[in-house]
């Protein structure tokens, strides 16, 4: 594998968890009381709880595009 390929795929890689996390957010706005119903049908939370797990889980997904695409995508910029 070059590193125009690796590079390439660190940017496709980066724009579909980027498009799911948007996802993600767009659902949770939109649909959050059906969203919490199904959720509260499995575990028993309040909404607020709901909601912080899953701004969390955000928080940690983002940080992961973050560290493991974007961040080794831009290094493979400057130095090639």
């Amino acid at each position: 594998m070059t590193v125009e390929i690796f590079r390439d795929v660190l940017a496709w890689s980066t724009i579909i968890n980027m498009g799911l996390l948007l996802f993600w957010l767009l659902w949770l706005k939109l649909f959050h009381n059906f969203v919490y119903l199904v959720h509260g049908k499995w575990f028993k939370l309040s909404e607020e709880k709901f909601d912080s797990i899953h701004y969390t889980g955000m928080l940690f997904f983002k940080m992961g595009i973050f560290l493991f695409n974007l961040v080794p995508y831009l290094a493979l910029r400057i130095v090639i």
